[in-house]
């Protein structure tokens, strides 16, 4: 079984705002393969089902991305899963809008809600998706960047980094992460 964990802030005040792209692809990966992502568990919303043969648990954390960590450890807890059963899915202001990236492990990379994934896993040894978001303008704070809803020029862009978001998550699940890097990474 698989845990795939997308990032965001609850509440409609931060619905599609560049910081929830984790939420977002978790959206459109639960609609893709009819998974219902609406079970209140773990301090997350919970959904799981069946994507390419492999059993997944698609999360949300709930606890507002600084301690999503606090909701990822819950549930690997009670599923009892490893790291290597771990996929985080978040946004990333060093990619353009439109741009994804795979790693099979790495550093925080100055994001806190994976800082806290971390901490709380005891390990950066876990596969992530990083979906672009684009760079802070230089006259905006980085809160108000990540907190900022896309323009109307990114917005197409933005939902094709979704959908590429979900294609590599789907090959992650079927044939590996260096697979899925090999195919997207670019």
């Amino acid at each position: 079984m698989k845990l795939i964990v997308g990032l965001g802030n609850p509440g409609a005040k931060y619905a599609g705002t560049r910081h929830n792209a984790g939420f977002s692809v978790i959206d459109e990966l639960a609609e893709r393969h009819n998974i219902k992502v609406d079970t209140c568990k773990h301090k997350a919303l919970i959904g799981k089902g069946v994507i390419n043969g492999e059993k997944v648990i698609l999360a949300m954390p709930q606890t507002f991305m600084n301690l999503s960590g606090e909701s990822v450890r819950a549930i690997m807890d009670f599923y009892k899963l490893t790291v290597d059963d771990l996929i985080v899915v978040y946004d990333d202001i060093d990619l353009d809008v439109g741009k994804i990236r795979i790693r099979e492990k790495g550093s925080a990379g100055g994001h806190n809600g994976m800082k806290n994934i971390i901490l709380h896993s005891g390990s950066q040894d876990f596969v992530r998706v990083r979906v672009g978001v684009g760079k802070k303008p230089e006259h905006m704070d980085l809160a108000d960047h990540v907190l900022s809803r896309f323009s109307r020029e990114d917005l197409p862009f933005m939902r094709e980094s979704c959908g590429k978001a979900c294609d590599a998550l789907e090959v992650i699940l079927s044939d590996g992460a260096v697979a899925a890097m090999n195919r997207y990474n670019g």
